[in-house]
């Protein structure tokens, strides 16, 4: 809910694939208004032209034009922690795409510096708005699985060699570990608490790019459960968020799962909702019950910005705050240094002030 008067005017800055989603749910919503698209390319021009919004090449152009009541950047990871300060200098809430930024010392000072500015900062990962993701959390703190012992996770799908013809996906600051792990890493704190404790190993035996195609992750949460993840970009497979979920139909959703989470009482499939448990006493040779729990479908980026909205008009607690999306960039960071050292690394936020 975003209270009475007037939609909540936002912009969004950068008109990419993801700029182009963001800006067509802020015009289609009815609570919503879509002041401007920030973006100096002619496709930015022209998606503004699209959409009958206002168009401008820059972040100072579009404030001497007139003001909004919040911002949305989509921009690439390079730009996302001088966007975002822009933004937090103007005192706009911000929603800043996945990843916050594309190093964590950046991360951290954009976080800092919104923090004691006081300004609204929001990480654009939107999974968390997912219904389904509500009620597998909702099963989770609940108890019904008992005490959770480990969770399992796949990333597997094949990028097509199309895919590689852009530069910079065959280098460093690329890969599945930071482009599409990411998200699944938000969604295993998110649900299973805070990760303490990585080890990694990755490969590119396929293509031979500078950056990973194939990794394999093993999480230690502060609970004391285990997390394994496989992640790969070279693999055809029905595996992953994207083919699972029906959450962007560009992908063709196949009746399998993603993740897996078990406890001493049960264990959750995502994203079918399926909790298997025993009917009496719990062992091995004792019958299993499987009830698949309900949940009204709805498009995540949609309820992301309504929840948006709810923080601007009436100080809601951000669902994924910069915070949050930090501490899931900590993580991703772990991973990395754990390919590299090839030992177990601990998460960590740099110390930062504010700029």
């Amino acid at each position: 809910m975003t209270g009475a008067g007037h939609p909540v005017r936002l912009a969004v800055i950068g008109a990419g694939l993801i700029g182009r989603r963001h800006a067509e749910h802020v015009a289609n919503e009815p609570g919503t208004t879509l002041t401007a698209i920030v973006d100096p390319s002619p496709a930015g021009r022209e998606e503004a032209q699209r959409l009958g919004a206002p168009w401008f090449a820059s972040f100072a152009e579009m404030l001497a034009a007139g003001r909004p009541e919040g911002v949305v950047i989509a921009t690439p990871n390079q730009l996302h922690v001088s966007g975002g300060l822009e933004a937090v200098a103007a005192g706009l809430p911000a929603i800043i795409e996945k990843p916050l930024a594309d190093d964590l010392a950046g991360a951290a000072r954009l976080v800092a510096t919104a923090e004691k500015a006081g300004v609204p900062l929001l990480t654009g990962h939107h999974r968390r708005y997912n219904p389904m993701i509500a009620r597998a959390k909702e099963i989770v703190e609940s108890g019904r699985l008992g005490r959770i012992l480990a969770l399992h996770g796949h990333f597997w799908l094949m990028k097509p060699d199309t895919y590689f013809d852009v530069p910079w996906r065959r280098e460093e600051g690329a890969g599945p570990i930071l482009l599409n792990l990411i998200h699944d890493v938000d969604l295993f704190r998110y649900l299973c608490g805070e990760i303490v404790s990585v080890q990694a190993l990755s490969s590119n035996a396929v293509r031979g790019h500078a950056v990973e195609e194939t990794a394999a992750i093993l999480l230690r949460f502060e609970s004391g459960a285990l997390g394994t993840v496989t992640v790969s970009d070279s693999i055809v497979a029905p595996w992953s968020w994207e083919l699972t979920t029906g959450e962007n139909p560009a992908y063709p959703q196949q009746d399998q799962g993603c993740y897996q989470i078990g406890g001493t009482h049960g264990a959750l499939s995502i994203p079918q909702l399926e909790v298997w448990s025993n009917r009496e006493t719990r062992g091995w040779w004792e019958p299993l019950q499987r009830e698949r729990v309900p949940f009204v479908p709805d498009d995540p980026l949609k309820v992301q910005i309504r929840h948006f909205c709810d923080v601007i008009r009436n100080g809601a607690a951000p669902i994924s705050s910069g915070r949050e999306g930090l501490a899931t960039l900590a993580v991703i960071d772990a991973v990395k240094r754990a390919i590299r050292t090839g030992e177990a690394v601990a998460p960590a936020i740099p110390a930062a002030s504010a700029a």
